[in-house]
């Protein structure tokens, strides 16, 4: 082989008979060297981030030691750090199961949203949680206190009075739990359930209270039908008699002026005898203006005859 060759094969694998080169076992210290070192890195890397929403709790050898808010944190080696979550979560209970105080079976189903208080995160990591999720914890308090409240109420109240028994299933419900360090955000309660034969007299009370309601508000109305009519009979009759009174009034009140009138000319007449002959001769004229001139053709005994005033006319004719 000629020295140039022979240089190459060196250069690229050692002396190039035993294959012990750069293409030889060396490659796959290399690998083993690399594999190696990421281990390593992992194994003691120190950058650790914890999420929105959480809390790193930092452990050392099982106990802990600490707790990281959001944010990057940096631990030594022999240090361990675990996400908990701190969000709102939500625990489902469906059918739960209660007994009325008379006696009736009830079911229902909730929805609890809860969080764990920020301060008692290490409690709650070290004695029922390791992520934050308490499900299990709410889901069997929630259908205790539920059965604790309706036991307080008959079936009617707790369909009537429905806004009272979740503000006390909250109330009971918010004391539990910070037992395990959470609280209560909000309820949701959805529909009761009762028995089928129950239901159906409820819906039968219902229809005939209904019934009933609607047979009062008839009557009520009749009732004030019936006042008006009374109303507007008195009112008539008022304004009848106010008329009558009015007019009897103004009759009296003519009668007596009349009267009055008469007395004045009585009197007159009886102090004056000239009134009297003033007023026979005011008449005997008014006769005499309304005579056309003609006599009655026919006169019967008695019937008085116009007056002439002969003299004055022959007088009239002779000048």
């Amino acid at each position: 082989m000629s020295d140039p060759l022979r240089n190459l094969m060196t250069r690229a694998g050692g002396d190039g008979d035993d294959g012990t080169g750069r293409f030889g076992p060396h490659p796959i210290r290399w690998a083993v060297g690399a594999v190696v070192l990421v281990l390593v890195m992992v194994l003691v890397w120190p950058f650790y981030s914890v999420p929105t929403g959480s809390r790193g709790v930092i452990t050392q050898f099982g106990k802990i030691v600490g707790i990281e808010g959001e944010g990057l944190a940096v631990l030594p080696p022999w240090q361990k750090l675990s996400n908990f979550s701190i969000r709102a979560e939500t625990a489902n209970i469906e059918n739960a199961e209660g007994s009325t105080s008379d006696t009736q079976p009830v079911k229902v189903s909730l929805t609890v949203r809860y969080s764990i208080a920020t301060d008692r995160v290490a409690e709650v990591f070290e004695k029922y949680s390791h992520d934050g999720n308490l499900s299990s914890y709410v889901q069997t308090a929630t259908q205790e206190i539920f059965k604790a409240v309706t036991a307080r109420y008959t079936a009617p109240d707790l369909i009537a009075q429905r806004s009272k028994v979740s503000n006390d299933i909250y109330a009971a419900l918010r004391e539990k739990l910070t037992l395990y360090g959470a609280q209560v955000i909000n309820i949701d309660m959805r529909n009761f359930a009762f028995s089928d034969s129950y239901m159906h007299a409820i819906n039968e009370k219902v229809t005939q209270e209904q019934l009933r309601l609607g047979a009062e508000n008839k009557l009520k109305t009749v009732e004030a039908e019936q006042k008006q009519k009374v109303a507007v009979a008195e009112a008539e009759a008022n304004a009848l008699r106010a008329k009558a009174d009015g007019e009897a009034y103004a009759t009296l009140k003519d009668a007596t002026a009349k009267a009055e009138a008469l007395k004045v000319q009585q009197a007159a007449l009886a102090q004056s005898k000239e009134v009297l002959d003033l007023r026979r001769i005011e008449v005997e004229k008014i006769k005499a203006e309304r005579w056309d001139g003609k006599l009655p053709e026919a006169i019967y005994a008695g019937a008085p005859i116009p007056f002439l005033n002969v003299s004055g006319e022959h007088k009239k004719e002779q000048q």
